[in-house]
């Protein structure tokens, strides 16, 4: 199972549109997950009408995004138990609060920082940032991440770079 990883699109605010190669993984992947900060729920729709979709809404969502996405959404993918949730607080002390606030969950994709994140906590859940690709804030570049999921294990985790 191929999964794509978005977070923080803010789109149209940040970008009238999600870039060329975000559509093209969109269309290749299996299952889109999106860590929030849709900003409009146009993204939403065009995003289901390609691909399966789980995702949650973040603090820059309105009420009618708020309305279709819940806080924190769970889905069993390839065997693996993910949550998928906008914030999870500053950078220190993240794994242990997640590991203690998910202990039933295999990987965790979350946004908010714009910041790519790839860690295992001591207990083995993964987390994952797919940082943002149409905001890069204080990063080098937007980014996405994709990954390969089977027989309950993640493979071949790649954060990709949008190039401008």
């Amino acid at each position: 199972m191929h999964l794509l990883l978005l977070a923080d699109t803010h789109v149209p605010r940040r970008a009238k549109d999600l870039p060329a190669v975000v559509w093209q993984h969109i269309d290749a992947a299996d299952t889109v997950v999106h860590a929030g900060d849709w900003v409009d729920v146009s993204l939403l729709d065009a995003i289901s009408a390609r691909a399966r979709l789980i995702g949650c809404h973040g603090n820059n969502d309105g009420a009618e995004l708020r309305s279709r996405l819940p806080a924190v959404a769970r889905a069993e993918l390839g065997g693996l138990r993910f949550a998928v949730v906008h914030e999870t607080g500053g950078a220190a002390g993240r794994d242990q609060r997640m590991a203690a606030a998910y202990p039933d969950i295999d990987v965790l994709v979350f946004g908010h920082s714009h910041i790519p994140w790839d860690t295992t906590t001591a207990t083995g859940l993964r987390l994952l940032n797919p940082g943002s690709p149409t905001d890069r804030r204080r990063q080098p570049f937007c980014t996405f991440m994709t990954l390969d999921v089977a027989a309950g294990r993640l493979h071949d985790v790649v954060l990709h770079q949008v190039e401008r």
